[in-house]
């Protein structure tokens, strides 16, 4: 199938003006001011008044559900095909989170697989919380090699949920996900959860400045669950780290001022990234801080806050698209996502001018269109 979206108002992140896009199967196969060339034998798409953006990627997303700290009754569902596309989303990367005994590895490896089959584009990380890393073979580096799906490795450091992993635990880690992205062509991360214990990231620094080990395969996130551990990231990350930001959980002020602050402090765009936390279990408590029951963290905060960074802050819209386009797939190593070149997929998002979302197109087919649902999950 050829499709030639026309007249858009497009960046990739950065802004190119009006271009005309070409779609051939799942890839961008042409850009230019005009390619009505293409007219007769493609399925035409106007675009006219509309801003044109990559995909939107969601590094970090728990696919298969999570929570459960109220017991079995609190562990949250899968996410829906539908859900995803609502806001945007054409890119997950799935992961387990305390829970590595019911969660299943396997489990997230078939519904990163089915999220594919259904349409959009699905990876994951191994691991959980503990320094047991649970894996689909019987090593990091092995599930590195052979498992098309597994980008890296996820651990939990300052928490009481941890393991309290030392950074000789964590380098050797590193070490299997790095050589093992050597061998399966894979960039390789430790992705690495935040819990708010005094420590912060200390152990980090010790990897970076200790151990020398490479920067840009340690990927923490969570970093603006307190201003106390913020203010560390914005280091982290003005030595050359890509810091993660949560939009669905774990703040403790509204995201896009996080960015904001850190801007103001030095901190370039490029290295920092929004992730929802989506579909994480949350306590919920009533006026009198008292628990009253279980919810799901929501997914759909990262687009809401880049549109808030764009609209309270003042940030371009160039670069404010950055945090979940080109930054994630730069930090992941997805070296056909995250932007709109040719030769890379086709996740396209439509907006109005005041950054409405009306259409999805991932890997080249139409998911929303004029704001409704056109693909749902086989079981919706």
């Amino acid at each position: 199938m050829i499709k030639l979206i026309q007249n858009t108002e497009l960046y990739i992140p950065e802004y190119l003006g009006k271009k005309d896009l070409l779609i051939a199967g799942n890839k961008i196969v042409a850009i230019a001011d005009n390619l009505d060339v293409y007219k007769s034998v493609a399925e035409v798409f106007n675009a006219e008044g509309k801003i044109v953006t990559p995909g939107l990627i969601d590094q970090h997303i728990h696919i298969t559900g999570a929570g459960g700290k109220e017991g079995f009754s609190s562990m949250t569902p899968e996410i829906n095909l539908s859900e995803l596309i609502k806001c945007g989303t054409t890119t997950v990367v799935g992961l387990l989170g305390t829970d590595g005994t019911v969660r299943n590895i396997k489990s997230l490896y078939a519904k990163a697989k089915s999220i594919d089959a259904e349409g959009l584009s699905a990876y994951m990380f191994c691991g959980y919380y503990g320094l047991d890393s649970v894996t689909i073979t019987d090593s990091i580096q092995t599930d590195m090699i052979f498992i098309d799906k597994v980008l890296g490795c996820k651990i939990a450091i300052s928490d009481i949920r941890s393991s309290y992993p030392t950074a000789l635990e964590l380098v050797r880690k590193l070490r299997d996900v790095r050589v093992g992205g050597f061998i399966g062509n894979k960039k390789g991360i430790l992705h690495v959860h935040l819990g708010n214990l005094d420590t912060k990231m200390d152990v980090l620094f010790e990897l970076v400045n200790d151990y020398q080990f490479p920067i840009e395969h340690i990927s923490p996130t969570h970093v603006g669950r307190t201003k106390e551990l913020f203010d560390q990231a914005l280091k982290f990350a003005k030595l050359g780290g890509i810091i993660d930001i949560t939009t669905g959980a774990s703040k403790y002020t509204d995201p896009y001022k996080s960015v904001l602050y850190a801007l103001k402090n030095g901190v370039s765009i490029d290295n920092m990234t929004f992730s929802t936390d989506g579909n994480a279990g949350l306590t919920k408590f009533d006026a009198a801080g008292n628990v009253i029951g279980i919810k799901r963290a929501p997914i759909d905060k990262n687009l809401e806050e880049v549109v808030l960074l764009i609209q309270e802050g003042g940030v371009s819209i160039s670069d404010a698209f950055k945090l979940i386009t080109k930054n994630p797939a730069r930090n992941l190593g997805l070296k056909h996502k995250g932007k709109i070149e040719v030769g890379f997929d086709a996740d396209l998002c439509c907006f109005t001018q005041d950054l409405k979302l009306t259409d999805v197109f991932a890997k080249g087919q139409q998911m929303m269109k004029n704001g409704n649902i056109a693909v749902k999950g086989n079981f919706e």
